[in-house]
């Protein structure tokens, strides 16, 4: 049986409940209701399909990834977009940081399969998000104000069991 994996770094809860105000809002008001299954996260590896019988090995990869880097802030700021007609998706948009994108590189040291660009992003609209309500959103979410920092002091593994459930977690040092 297969199962489906990915690796991320999760905000606080306080973080969660506030982008999930935006996701209700895209639900309510832009018919896009698939961004409310998923918590906020930034993914550092994008969700992947494993037989159930090779978690070990996953699990035993993502040990071996190196955290020897010190907890660091993100600072999310404003939002952004990705205007692909079809899949268009509204995120906030964390700042620029050099530690999070060497985080990305130390987690595909090990988890380098699946080739695709590193854009760090926390989703608020995607999925079921047709392209007129991507651009009636985007009118409104292109000058919202939303600024919050958090620390990151972990990565985590999840894994898909009809939601997305943490299996691992590894703490930067």
């Amino acid at each position: 049986m297969k199962k489906m994996y990915f690796i991320a770094i999760y905000p606080p809860q306080e973080i969660i409940d506030e982008v999930k105000v935006f996701k209700k809002d895209l639900a309510l008001n832009y018919e896009n209701s698939k961004a409310l299954k998923n918590d906020a996260h930034i993914t550092l590896f994008p969700p992947f399909s494993r037989d159930i019988d090779l978690e070990s090995d996953i699990y035993i990869a993502f040990q071996k990834i190196n955290t020897e880097i010190s907890p660091f802030e993100i600072l999310l700021n404003g939002f952004g977009s990705f205007p692909n007609p079809k899949s268009p998706v509204i995120f906030v948009q964390p700042e620029m940081n050099e530690n999070l994108n060497l985080l990305h590189q130390k987690v595909g040291q090990y988890f380098n399969f699946i080739k695709y660009s590193f854009s760090p992003h926390m989703t608020v609209g995607y999925r079921d998000l047709s392209f007129d309500n991507y651009l009636k959103a985007w009118d409104v979410y292109r000058n919202k104000t939303y600024k919050t920092k958090f620390l990151v002091d972990k990565i985590l593994l999840l894994r898909h069991d009809g939601k997305w459930v943490p299996i691992a977690e590894k703490y930067l040092q």
